[in-house]
């Protein structure tokens, strides 16, 4: 895999847009890495396991993402399902790591 692939309007193969989609992936994945460290202080911070779960802080990062991407040409819809999966497992993990430091 390159370590700089071609932009998207460049590829000529599908090799060259796997190249892309997998440097991407990378990418994405380590950003995702901090987005988790943030779930990690949350949980430090937290006073409260029920704090853990906000519904109105959820609906409110959902809508960011989804205005977001419509901003930018991309499809609203499908940006809020992946919002909601990444929201719902970041609760997931800070509930564990919530649980884990009070449990020392």
């Amino acid at each position: 895999m390159p370590d700089n692939p071609l932009p998207p309007e460049a590829c000529q193969t599908m090799a060259d847009v796997r190249a892309g989609v997998d440097a991407l992936d990378k990418q994405l994945v380590e950003m995702l890495g901090t987005r988790f460290g943030y779930m990690r202080a949350a949980a430090r911070i937290k006073p409260e396991r029920t704090l853990v779960r906000d519904e109105a802080r959820k609906a409110q990062v959902i809508a960011n993402a989804r205005s977001h991407a419509e901003s930018v040409d991309l499809p609203g819809d499908a940006i809020a399902t992946l919002w909601e999966g990444l929201v719902e497992a970041s609760i997931a993990y800070e509930l564990t790591h919530w649980d884990e430091r009070r449990q020392r």
